[in-house]
C-alpha cells in the first residue's frame, strides 16, 4: 500500500491548489481524480473577475495549475476514490484502482450537474442534452439552443454560445437573472433573448433532439424546435464519501468546515465547491491553500513523521 503524508481527493482549482501548497511544506502528497484535471473548471468558457488576468477561460487556467501542482505533487486521474476508511494513524482510501494510506486527507471533490428531471432528458442525453457549453457548443453552430438558467454559469454559456455562431435563447424559470451585473450587460450587448417565467417541461425527438416543450408561471405551454439545450440550473456537493466517513454536512449536501478548513473527523480537511460558501474559483483555490496548511501544521504538531 502506498503511503504519502497528505492525499487530496478531487484534482479542481481546489485540489490542485492545495496541491502545490502542500508539496512546497515537504509533504508526499497525491492528488486522485476520477475524471481528468480540472473538473467543471474545464467548463468555464471566461472569466474576467480572476486576480492577474482580464480574460481566461477555465481550460487554460487550469493548464497552467496543473503543470505547477506536478512540480510538487503527484497527479492520478480516472482514479476514482470508492471509499475512505478511518485506520490506525491515517485513513485507507480506496479506488478504483488501488488502495493508499494517507496520514491526513483533504476533500475537494467538487460538484456535479443539476439534472432537470423531465421526460426525454436521459434519453437525448449526447443526442441534443448537454451539460456543457464548453465541451459541445460547437457542434451547434448555426442552429437553434436553449440554455436553461439564471445564474452566472449559465450567462457565462449563452454568452460563449452566441460567439461561436449559435442562435441561443435563454430560459429562466423567473422573471430576473441572478447572474452578476456585469454579465447581464454582456447579455444584453450580445442581444441574447431572454424568455423568462418559464421552465422546460419535456424534451422531444427521435433519434436525436427535435424540440423542447415550456411551460410558463400560468401554465401556458409553448413547444419550440430547437437542436439543442444546454442544461445550467445549478450544482450538487459530490459528498457521497464524506458521509458515509461520518464528516458532518448541511441539509443541502456540503461538507462543513471551520475557517481552518478542518472538518469534524481529525486529519480531514475540505476545500472548494462540495464546502459551505462561495462558489468561486478564487475562493476555492485560497480554501485549498488553506486546507493545506492547516493539514501540515497539524502533523507536525502532534509529531506524526512527514
Amino acid at each position: 500500500m502506498e503511503k504519502y503524508d497528505i492525499i487530496i481527493i478531487g484534482a479542481g482549482p481546489a485540489g490542485l491548489t492545495a496541491g502545490i501548497y502542500a508539496g512546497r511544506q515537504g509533504s508526499e502528497t497525491l492528488l486522485l481524480d476520477k475524471g481528468i484535471t480540472g473538473g467543471t473548471g474545464l467548463e468555464v468558457p471566461s472569466m474576467e473577475n480572476y486576480p492577474g488576468y482580464e480574460l481566461i477561460a477555465g481550460m487554460s487556467l487550469i493548464s497552467k495549475m496543473k503543470k505547477q501542482t506536478e512540480q510538487n505533487a503527484e497527479i492520478r486521474e480516472m482514479e476514482g476514490v470508492e471509499s475512505i476508511q478511518k485506520i490506525d494513524n491515517g485513513f485507507e482510501i480506496k479506488t478504483t484502482k488501488s488502495t493508499y494510506f494517507g496520514k491526513s486527507v483533504i476533500l475537494s471533490m467538487g460538484t456535479k450537474h443539476r439534472l432537470l428531471k423531465v421526460p426525454g432528458e436521459n434519453e437525448f442525453k449526447g443526442k441534443g442534452v448537454s451539460y456543457c457549453a464548453t465541451c459541445d457548443g460547437l457542434l451547434y453552430r448555426d442552429q437553434d439552443v436553449l440554455i436553461v438558467g439564471g445564474g452566472n454559469g449559465a450567462v457565462q454559456e449563452a454568452i460563449f454560445l452566441k460567439n461561436v455562431g449559435c442562435n441561443v435563447k435563454l430560459v429562466h424559470r423567473r422573471d430576473e437573472l441572478r447572474a452578476e451585473k456585469y454579465l447581464q450587460n454582456k447579455l444584453e450587448e450580445k442581444k441574447i433573448p431572454v424568455i423568462w417565467n418559464s421552465v422546460v417541461k419535456e424534451i422531444k425527438g427521435d433519434k436525436v433532439l427535435k424540440s423542447v416543450v415550456l411551460i410558463d408561471n400560468e401554465g401556458n405551454t409553448e413547444e419550440i424546435k430547437v437542436q439543442g439545450i444546454f442544461v445550467a440550473i445549478g450544482d450538487i456537493p459530490s459528498s457521497t464519501i464524506a458521509k458515509n466517513l461520518g464528516i458532518d454536512i448541511n441539509a443541502q449536501g456540503h461538507i462543513i468546515t471551520d475557517k481552518t478548513q478542518r472538518t469534524n473527523i481529525e486529519y480531514v480537511y475540505s476545500a472548494g465547491d462540495v464546502t459551505e460558501g462561495i462558489n468561486q474559483w478564487v475562493v476555492a483555490c485560497g480554501e485549498g491553500a488553506v486546507a493545506a496548511t492547516s493539514a501540515f501544521e497539524d502533523l507536525e504538531q502532534k509529531g506524526i513523521e512527514l
